[in-house]
């Protein structure tokens, strides 16, 4: 396979298909969701006959057990595609939206509309069911997409395809609207991020290998977020159950995600009443501590940080803990150390929350809740196509609105610039 001449081929039929998109009804777009949760339902069978042949492939080629995991489809997590599907489809549509209009001195009218972007290339690796995420939440948006699915997941990534093409003729809708790579060669992905003539934003979804280098050798604007090195401060006007409850789940409620706890800041007044009860938590649920000199002077269960360590993402039961002096010690700490993703403050003074929430650098910053609230469906966005750290239109989770820009529009009643 030629593989330039087929991803150009995709990236003309992609470029052809969201001029058609962004002029569909909100009715049209709903229509081909419900028509593609519809297909779903009816290839169960096939979906899984597919999969199976992934989970086989990637067992014998040694996929660790996570993976796997993250790989297989079960009827539970078939029956979340299609809920999410339909999900999508009762969101309100933010495209055409108008907004700040304004009359000017000379008469005419100026205000904002929402637009879709126009081409999203989207790659992604292991889990199926983001295929189905993505497509649904670019066609809502009035985007077309190419989908670059990781080669583990290639034949279940195709029975998607299967049903979204379907739902898409059922709406009168291009097929092309949504289209999945079908070559596991890599070098598609280098031709997908190098054709900006096609593809207006990449969206990448994975370790941070791949986001790096994606963001290295783009030639198109790159929605991202390297690293989930996320922080929880507790103040020294925390209130103490908040503290240890909001503490313990900021870091155990899942390992794995971004939005996970990576270090805790502790002032250093509240040591002796919050630590123990922390350390009694965290031993239980066998998080391994790495905590700076006074934690180590306080407690044998803490093993001494290295400076690598208050810049490390675990995305596992370890953590590390730091006693600060001050919430400018911890601001300073978040700012410098952090990755702008998730930081919390755990207080009860208002005006230090306020400080706090102005000073820190993130893409959310959380008073007195978890950082495991950052994500696009607690925010109220209905799912998200993943979550940016970058200081573009879109920062934090990425939802409908994250996928669209907005352009200047101009009414007059025959008026000229005098």
């Amino acid at each position: 396979m030629d593989i330039k001449a087929y991803m150009e081929e995709l990236g003309q039929s992609a470029r052809a298909a969201s001029r058609v998109i962004a002029a569909a009804t909100t009715n049209q777009k709903n229509q081909a969701l419900l028509a593609m949760a519809d297909s779903l339902e009816q290839s169960r069978s096939e979906l899984m006959t597919a999969n199976q042949k992934d989970l086989e492939r990637g067992k014998s080629n040694g996929l660790d057990a996570a993976l796997l995991d993250r790989l297989e489809l079960t009827d539970a997590r078939i029956d979340t595609m299609i809920e999410g599907l339909r999900q999508v489809a009762a969101l309100q549509d933010p495209v055409g939206e108008i907004t700040d209009m304004a009359y000017r001195p000379s008469g005419i009218q100026i205000g904002k509309m929402r637009v879709p972007l126009g081409v999203i290339g989207i790659i992604y690796e292991s889990r199926p069911n983001v295929t189905v995420e993505a497509a649904s939440l670019c066609l809502k948006s009035g985007n077309a997409t190419i989908l670059r699915g990781g080669s583990e997941a290639i034949e279940s990534n195709q029975a998607v395809a299967k049903c979204i093409r379907e739902g898409l003729a059922k709406a009168g809708l291009p097929e092309s609207a949504v289209q999945v790579v079908e070559t596991t060669d890599r070098a598609a992905v280098g031709e997908l991020i190098t054709m900006p003539e096609y593809v207006d934003v990449i969206v990448p979804r994975g370790g941070k290998g791949l986001i790096e280098r994606i963001s290295r050798d783009a030639k198109v604007t790159v929605i991202k977020h390297l690293d989930g090195i996320c922080h929880v401060y507790i103040d020294d006007q925390a209130d103490l159950t908040k503290a240890v409850n909001i503490a313990v789940n900021a870091k155990t409620h899942r390992y794995g995600t971004c939005n996970t706890m990576e270090t805790l800041l502790v002032a250093k007044t509240r040591v002796a009443d919050v630590l123990p009860e922390l350390i009694s938590a965290y031993q239980e649920a066998g998080v391994e501590l790495r905590g700076c000199s006074v934690c180590c002077d306080f407690s044998p269960a803490f093993i001494a940080a290295t400076e690598e360590d208050w810049s490390t993402e675990y995305l596992a039961p370890i953590l590390s803990v730091k006693v600060v002096e001050s919430m400018a010690e911890a601001i300073d700490h978040i700012n410098k150390y952090g990755s702008h993703h998730t930081d919390a403050i755990i207080t009860e003074n208002y005006t230090k929350s306020r400080q706090f929430i102005t000073e820190v650098d993130s893409s959310s910053v959380m008073v007195n809740a978890s950082t495991r609230f950052a994500d696009g469906f607690e925010y109220g966005l209905g799912a998200e196509i993943g979550i940016s750290t970058d200081k573009i239109h879109a920062r934090g989770p990425v939802g409908l609105d994250g996928l669209t820009s907005q352009k200047y529009v101009v009414l007059g009643d025959g008026h000229i610039r005098r």
